[in-house]
């Protein structure tokens, strides 16, 4: 139910918006493997979450440049 709000959410975005989500979730993962690296993370779940956010996001804007 929350991932199909998150989709919505994308779907209503432009190119420029989504390359700009997509830019701040490859941030995001890259800090979660950073404190997992250095065990200070403490929900290890994120980094999965993260992981499909940024699959989400590639998958929107190959639908979008392809329409």
């Amino acid at each position: 139910m929350k991932n199909s709000k998150y989709l919505e959410d994308l779907k209503a975005k432009s190119l420029g918006e989504l390359s700009e989500d997509l830019v701040a979730a490859k941030k995001e993962l890259f800090n979660l493997r950073f404190q997992n690296a250095t065990n200070q993370l403490d929900n290890t779940a994120r980094i999965k979450d993260v992981r499909r956010n940024i699959a989400r996001i590639r998958t929107v804007m190959t639908e979008k440049s392809k329409a």
